[in-house]
């Protein structure tokens, strides 16, 4: 992997992972472009850890509250919200392996276009996050439990959840991306636990510099699509990645088609 397909993917990865675009799904659409295998699956790891890094510094000051007061209401809706995705992902591995494809992904990508439209047009609700409930965490959960499917949207799913259970949409944001803490940090132990099953481990990978390179753009990255998204939910512009995500399965199901280049 040289340098620059380690920005491209730290690109790819730090802006789709909270941007409502799906960060699986381009994530294999830039593979497959690319024809991108070698030791492919350690700098998903880093990349991950990348993005992992804004979060913890944009909701330091909530984050080091739960960490102080484990034993509160938002630690036990984030658990919550959490469970439906770990159930997902211990009891359907098999049937997640078989549809990481270029027509489960473009559909993915319509279904995410369709709950950004529906985002859009939901009259805004007035809950905080210190107003949700556990059915309302559950409602969530569930949300953010489909979009383990490739390209629908983490982000874009739970926002819509958190909407529909009547939080206000930069609330529901403010969850969404809180929530994504566990959510990656769970990717990642299956990740390691996957690349240690591996007979190889090129350990010397992890410190070459095109890994470092795509470890700091995908932490850059994140951190503005965090801020990005934060200014865009709230002012119901979630309907123009619907149309570039409908655009985008387009390309994908002619590409399958007639052309047959990536898939």
């Amino acid at each position: 992997m040289g340098i620059i397909e380690a920005i491209i993917l730290g690109i790819i990865q730090g802006i789709t992972e909270f941007l409502p675009v799906s960060s699986s799904g381009h994530l294999l659409l830039v593979q497959r472009m690319f024809g991108i295998e070698d030791n492919l699956l350690s700098f998903t790891i880093v990349v991950h850890i990348g993005t992992l890094i804004p979060v913890l510094i944009i909701y330091f000051k909530r984050i080091s509250g739960l960490i102080k007061k484990p034993f509160q209401l938002l630690t036990l809706l984030l658990i919550i919200s959490t469970l439906p995705l770990v159930l997902v992902a211990l009891f359907a591995e098999d049937f997640i392996d078989r549809i990481f494809t270029g027509d489960f992904m473009a559909w993915g990508f319509i279904i995410t276009a369709v709950f950004l439209i529906i985002t859009d047009k939901i009259v805004e609700g007035t809950k905080k996050m210190k107003d949700l409930t556990k059915k309302d965490a559950l409602l969530i959960g569930a949300f953010q439990a489909v979009a383990i499917i490739p390209g629908i949207s983490r982000s874009g799913s739970t926002i819509l959840g958190g909407v529909l259970a009547g939080a206000d949409k930069k609330s529901a944001a403010n969850f969404s991306f809180l929530l994504s803490i566990p959510a990656i940090m769970g990717g990642l132990t299956l990740e390691v636990i996957q690349l240690f099953r591996e007979d190889y481990i090129d350990t010397s990978f992890f410190f070459s510099i095109p890994v470092i390179v795509g470890f700091f753009t995908s932490m850059v990255m994140g951190f503005f699509a965090i801020k990005l998204m934060l200014a865009l939910v709230v002012k119901n512009k979630m309907k123009y990645f619907a149309y570039y995500l409908i655009a985008l399965s387009v390309f994908i199901f002619a590409d399958k088609l007639f052309m047959g280049w990536f898939f």
